[in-house]
């Protein structure tokens, strides 16, 4: 004797539910025929029993008629519905033909201030936002490719503007430092003065400006050297070690650490700023030929790849699965019903079924009476 599989809690749930599909079904079609028994049965109350039970038996059909239609959907081929030029005049005509909106402008000023300036960056390092292995990646790139570590020694030994920052600073030392030495040295102070105004007088030059002009040759001359000492010397190895060592001096400050940089004041915020500089520059790139190419070439490379895929095949690229499709239909069921019981809606079927009914075939084959 075989025994029969004790029922889970899914099979029960999944009759209860076709219990209760059935039954409102049922009390479906009880109303229909109480309406049509209640009355003498003319088209027009025909189609209002016909409306009721449409938008009933959508009602209690809506979840399962969406995940069928997510099925098929998902079953098609992309090339059957889509060409690469549908794509190209939605990518051209919606996105780089047409300006980003003031509210899209300001919804992103909005959500970059609130990232930026949220309270928990005060409690959160740089080192959740970039890896050690990602900075040591990095600084090995750098390190193992000639040019690029030039470029980085130049940029921290080399720069000028550096060397004009450091001569500025010398130049205040020395002079502060004299300054407060004269002062200091009475008589023997106001004769070395007096002989500083002399030797300005006799060479028809500033002692100060003589006093930068040398530092400033002798400091770029050092700065040269100092350069080509460090690409001779400096090894792979060394230089990624400099960058790696930069990296764990800042990388325990928290992130709000950013917000010393910006300026949050009315009138003169920087995110403001930052964010007028990208559309500008958006704006320029989107009608350029240039973006335009690289767009259309894009497109082509992904649509020959993904042209026999199915529309599921795309969609699971994206992590959109049946599973997701059910989330998203449970999430809009609301909406469904809310659309169903609607005037405008039960307007159209009504207009719908009495177009039916109107049909010279239809009304010969009724022996309903007519209003």
């Amino acid at each position: 004797m075989t025994s029969k599989p004790m029922p889970t809690s899914q099979d029960s749930q999944k009759h209860n539910t076709a219990a209760e599909t059935d039954t409102e079904t049922d009390n479906a079609d009880t109303n229909l025929s109480k309406e049509l028994s209640a009355s003498c049965l003319t088209v027009d109350s025909l189609i209002d029993a016909q409306v009721n039970f449409m938008q009933q038996w959508l009602h209690n059909q809506a979840e399962p008629l969406a995940m069928e239609a997510w099925q098929w959907f998902g079953a098609q081929p992309l090339s059957k519905y889509i060409t690469c030029d549908h794509l190209q005049q939605l990518m051209k005509d919606w996105l780089l033909n047409q300006p980003m909106t003031e509210v899209v402008r300001t919804d992103i000023r909005d959500i970059l201030h609130t990232i930026i300036y949220h309270p928990v960056n005060d409690n959160v390092p740089l080192s959740e936002l970039v890896d050690d292995a990602q900075v040591e990646t990095l600084a090995n790139y750098i390190g193992s490719h000639e040019q690029q570590r030039n470029i980085l020694i130049h940029t921290l030994v080399g720069n000028e503007t550096f060397a004009d920052l450091l001569t500025q600073t010398l130049y205040h030392a020395i002079n502060d430092f004299m300054e407060s030495t004269l002062d200091k040295a009475g008589g023997v102070g106001k004769l070395m003065k007096l002989g500083r105004s002399s030797f300005e007088k006799a060479t028809n030059r500033n002692l100060d400006e003589k006093l930068q002009t040398y530092l400033h040759r002798n400091i770029k001359d050092l700065t040269r050297k100092a350069e080509a000492n460090a690409q001779e010397h400096l090894s792979n190895e060394e230089v990624a070690r400099l960058m790696v060592m930069g990296w764990d001096r800042i990388k325990d400050q928290p992130i709000s650490e950013i917000q010393t940089y910006l300026s949050d004041e009315p009138g003169n915020s920087s995110i403001d700023h930052i964010e007028a500089s990208i559309q500008q520059s958006y704006n320029r790139l989107r009608l350029s030929p240039y973006l335009h190419s690289l767009v259309s070439a894009s497109i082509d490379t992904w649509y020959a790849n993904h042209q026999s895929d199915t529309m599921a095949t795309i969609a699971a690229s994206l992590h959109i699965d049946e599973a997701a499709m059910k989330q998203c239909s449970t999430t809009l069921l609301p909406i469904v019903y809310d659309a169903l019981e609607t005037p405008w809606l039960t307007a159209h079927i009504r207009e719908m079924l009495a177009a039916f009914y109107a049909q010279p075939a239809i009304k010969e084959g009724l022996a309903f009476t007519h209003d």
